[in-house]
C-alpha cells in the first residue's frame, strides 16, 4: 500500500510539473445525478483530474436546478461558495451584480473562444464584456421523443401538428398504451407549455411572450389556444405522473409503456445509457408544429472568485478542460446534446445529434432560434418562477379556465418583473 501511494503521489507531482501549476481543488456545484448526466459529470472529473488537480463533487438531485441554486445562495450568503456552479441564462447576470463572480478572460484568450464560441453562446457567458461563465453544450428543448413499435401497434402517425397529435394520442390510448409520459413538476410542466407557445405561434409570438414579456402576447387568443393544448396534453398522461422525476418518464418510453414525452435531448442520455438507438429503438422529432424552430438551453459553469493560490489555479484549469474537444465531445455523447464549441468533428454523433447541429445553425439564420423560459434562458429567475406558478396551478386545476389562466400569467409576470 505505501509503494501505491508513493506511486500514486509522485504521478499527481509528475502532471504538476508539466503543466506548470499547483495541485489545487475545485468544489463542484451541480444537478446531473441521473444516468446519462452523471457519466457525463464523472468524464469532467476524470480530465481535470489527470491535471493533478482534485473534484469535489456537489450534487444536488433535482432536474430543473431549483434545490441546486437555494443550496448555492445559502452558501453565497455565507462566504463560502463553490469554486463552480452550474448556473445559465440570465441568472449569470444577477450573479455578476453581487460581485462574487472569478473573470475568465485570461483562460478565454488563450483557448481562443470567441472564436470557438458563436455568438448567442458567448454573450450569455459575459458579464459586462468580460467571460465568467464557460458552456458545455447546447441542448435542444422542443424535442418529441417517441417510441415507434407503440405507435406502429397502434396505427397511429407520428404528429406533426397538435390536431394530428390528438389523433394520434386517441389510438395510442384506445390499443392500451400511455400516450404522453410526463413528470408532474413544475419545470416539466413549462418545458411542455414552451413547446406548446411555439408550436401554435411561432418564433415570433414566443419571443414577445417569453423574451420580451409584452402583456399583448402573455393575454392573448393564441396563449389561450396553448393553454387549452396544454390541459389536453394532461388527458393523456397517466395518473401517476405527479411528482415523478423526469429520467423515470423518459423510461416509460424506452421500456414501451408511454409512446410520447415532450423533453429536452438530455432525455437522449438516457436512451443511450439503456442501449437503445435512434432511427431503431426511438424516433426524435421535433414537438408539434415546431419543426425548423430551436429553443435553446445551455449548460454552463459559472466560476466564483475563490481568491489566489492552488484552488484559483484548479479553477481555471477547469474552465480550459470544459473548453478542450475531447471533453465537449465525450460529454456531448453522453448528456445527448452537442458540443457549444464550433467546428467539431460530427463522426461520433448519431443523426439526432446532427439534426440539433444543423438546425441550430440554420435556426440562427431564420430567426427562430429562442431561448427556453423553462430552463432559465428567456429571462431572470423571478419572472420565470412566476410563469411556473401559473402553469403549473392551470394544469393541476381542471376548472380554472383557459382565459384566466391567460389573464393571470400576464398581471403575474407583471408583478415579478
Amino acid at each position: 500500500m505505501r509503494k501505491l501511494a508513493s506511486a500514486a503521489m509522485v504521478a499527481v507531482m509528475s502532471v504538476c510539473l508539466i503543466t506548470g501549476v499547483k495541485a489545487g481543488e475545485v468544489e463542484v456545484l451541480h444537478w446531473w445525478t441521473s444516468g446519462g448526466e452523471a457519466r457525463s459529470a464523472a468524464e469532467l472529473k476524470r480530465l481535470l483530474e489527470a491535471k493533478g488537480h482534485t473534484w469535489k463533487d456537489f450534487a444536488v438531485a433535482g432536474g430543473g436546478g431549483e434545490s441546486a441554486m437555494t443550496v448555492l445562495k445559502s452558501r453565497v450568503v455565507s462566504g463560502k461558495p463553490p469554486t463552480a456552479a452550474q448556473i445559465k441564462g440570465p441568472s449569470i447576470q444577477e450573479w455578476g451584480d453581487e460581485g462574487v463572480l472569478a473573470t475568465l478572460d485570461e483562460v478565454a484568450k488563450q483557448g481562443g473562444w470567441d472564436e470557438l464560441l458563436p455568438a448567442v453562446v458567448a454573450n450569455v457567458m459575459k458579464y459586462k464584456g468580460s467571460y465568467v461563465a464557460v458552456p458545455v453544450n447546447v441542448h435542444r428543448v422542443n424535442w418529441m421523443w417517441v417510441n415507434p413499435d407503440i405507435f406502429k401497434k397502434a396505427g397511429a402517425k407520428i404528429p406533426t401538428t397538435w390536431d394530428e397529435f390528438i389523433v394520434a394520442a386517441e389510438k395510442i390510448k384506445a390499443a392500451g398504451y400511455i400516450p404522453v409520459a410526463h413528470g408532474g413538476q413544475a419545470w416539466q410542466d413549462s418545458t411542455t407549455f414552451e413547446s406548446v407557445v411555439l408550436g401554435i405561434g411561432g418564433a415570433d409570438f414566443y419571443r414577445k411572450a417569453f423574451v420580451d414579456l409584452e402583456p399583448s402576447a402573455l393575454n392573448s387568443p393564441t396563449m389561450i389556444q396553448a393553454f387549452d393544448v396544454l390541459r389536453k396534453i394532461k388527458h393523456y398522461t397517466d395518473k401517476d405522473a405527479p411528482g415523478r422525476d423526469w429520467n423515470l418518464a423518459t423510461a416509460m418510453v424506452i421500456n414501451g409503456k408511454a409512446a410520447m414525452q415532450f423533453m429536452g435531448d438530455w432525455a437522449k442520455g438516457e436512451f443511450t445509457a439503456a442501449g437503445k438507438k435512434p432511427g431503431v429503438d426511438y424516433e426524435c422529432v421535433a414537438a408539434p408544429g415546431t419543426a425548423g424552430s430551436f429553443t435553446f438551453n445551455i449548460d454552463s459553469f459559472v466560476m466564483f472568485d475563490v481568491g489566489a493560490g492552488s484552488s484559483q489555479e484548479a479553477q481555471m484549469a477547469l474552465a480550459a478542460t470544459i473548453m478542450e474537444p475531447e471533453f465537449q465531445e465525450v460529454f456531448n455523447l453522453n448528456k445527448g446534446s452537442i458540443p457549444a464549441r464550433l467546428n467539431m468533428p460530427r463522426d461520433k454523433f448519431d443523426s439526432c445529434a446532427h439534426t440539433s447541429m444543423d438546425e441550430f445553425v440554420a435556426s440562427a439564420k431564420t430567426a427562430t432560434l429562442v431561448p427556453s423560459m423553462a430552463h432559465g434562458m428567456s429571462t431572470f429567475s423571478s419572472v420565470q418562477g412566476a410563469i411556473y406558478d401559473v402553469v403549473t396551478k392551470f394544469y393541476n386545476d381542471d376548472k380554472m379556465p383557459a382565459e384566466k389562466a391567460a389573464e393571470t400569467l400576464a398581471a403575474a409576470v407583471k408583478d415579478a418583473r
